[in-house]
């Protein structure tokens, strides 16, 4: 397949597919056309698959980390550059393409931007194809590779809270100072980090991710009704309709730079971590992470992340079992899962 020059039209199907596949985590609708659409009004942005690359070219994440309900998040196209110029300078090897972490309303069209702005092509290959609460999860298993050195650089905050940096070391404690620099920040800050082989991208990545997202996108806004968007949606990603009902009893902590919190749509309750984390009625599992599970405002159709869900409000929610998913290899990696029981104090591993 060659190279793809994306459109304003692959900006709204990106945005749409890649909220869907953000399970309730990923950003923000309108941020996410906001940015996609700034990325073309500066520049093109190129997709290219894995294989138009070499083995041993390199490529590197771009993301965004933080909590998406946090009250005072800044992040701008400066930001964004800034992470990439920072940890291109550290890095002893050039850049060949950039990659987006994962699927979700803003996280799918990450790297737009900087593409537009250094001429870099986007991978179609996100480290995972669906969103994940930590910085682990998006980070292709390398904390499996023995003395892998992870390189990341952070920049965000507006006024007296912008921060920006850079840090080298072992993953997880690099991962760690991140998602303080987002806290320090206001709640979030655009990322650039963990440069790898292309061979390695195709060994751990979600390949053919981003194109996915905009087919799921497609789909979605083929439909006019409401329903019918949000079922044509579950066909299409081999999943289903398991509630349409009202939501009650919505809470919402942001602690630790993560939104965390639970609700009912009727007696089918949902737990959540940026990403909805489980789906149970009666203490039936009816989705389990990394089983995809997304909340839809019935009377629109559009997806609905978890951090803007209220209370009273009419939703459909579906689930679509992760065997239909592309995705990380992250995702059947028990360590890296292990964490989510900690938080919603619900069993996630088999």
């Amino acid at each position: 397949m060659a190279k793809t020059t994306l459109t304003l039209e692959n900006v709204e199907q990106a945005v749409y597919g890649g909220t869907i596949l953000g399970g309730g985590g990923g950003g923000w609708i309108q941020a996410g056309l906001q940015q996609g659409k700034l990325a073309l009004e500066v520049g093109t942005v190129d997709l290219i698959t894995a294989d138009e690359l070499a083995d041993d070219d390199y490529v590197t994440c771009v993301s965004l980390v933080g909590a998406p309900a946090a009250k005072q998040k800044y992040v701008n196209a400066k930001h964004f550059l800034v992470a990439l110029e920072m940890l291109q300078k550290a890095f002893p090897n050039p850049i060949k393409a950039l990659m987006t972490n994962e699927n979700g309303a803003q996280t799918t069209v990450n790297g737009w931007l900087q593409a537009a702005l250094t001429g870099l092509p986007v991978i179609d290959a996100p480290c995972n194809g669906r969103a994940h609460p930590t910085a682990s999860m998006g980070s292709l298993n390398l904390s499996e590779v023995e003395d892998y050195i992870s390189y990341q650089a952070a920049a965000g905050g507006k006024g007296e809270r912008e921060i920006s940096g850079f840090v080298s070391g072992k993953l997880n404690y690099t991962s760690n100072v991140i998602r303080n620099m987002s806290i320090q920040a206001g709640g979030m800050v655009g990322v650039a980090r963990n440069p790898v082989k292309n061979s390695y991208v195709k060994e751990h990545a979600a390949v053919g991710g981003i194109s996915h997202a905009i087919s799921v996108g497609e789909v979605f806004l083929d439909e006019r009704d409401p329903m019918n968007k949000i079922e044509a949606v579950a066909t299409k990603l081999q999943g289903r309709v398991i509630k349409v009902g009202r939501v009650r009893d919505f809470s919402l902590v942001t602690d630790g730079g993560f939104d965390v919190g639970k609700l009912f749509v009727d007696d089918l309750e949902l737990t959540f971590w940026n990403e909805y984390m489980t789906a149970e009625i009666n203490r039936e599992r009816k989705g389990t992470f990394p089983d995809l599970i997304m909340t839809f405002d019935a009377g629109t159709g559009i997806p609905v992340v978890s951090a803007e869900i209220e209370n009273d409000q009419k939703i459909a929610v579906i689930s679509v079992p992760k065997e239909h998913l592309l995705l990380s290899s992250t995702m059947s990696n028990h360590a890296l899962l292990k964490p989510v029981e900690e938080v919603i104090k619900k069993p996630i591993l088999p």
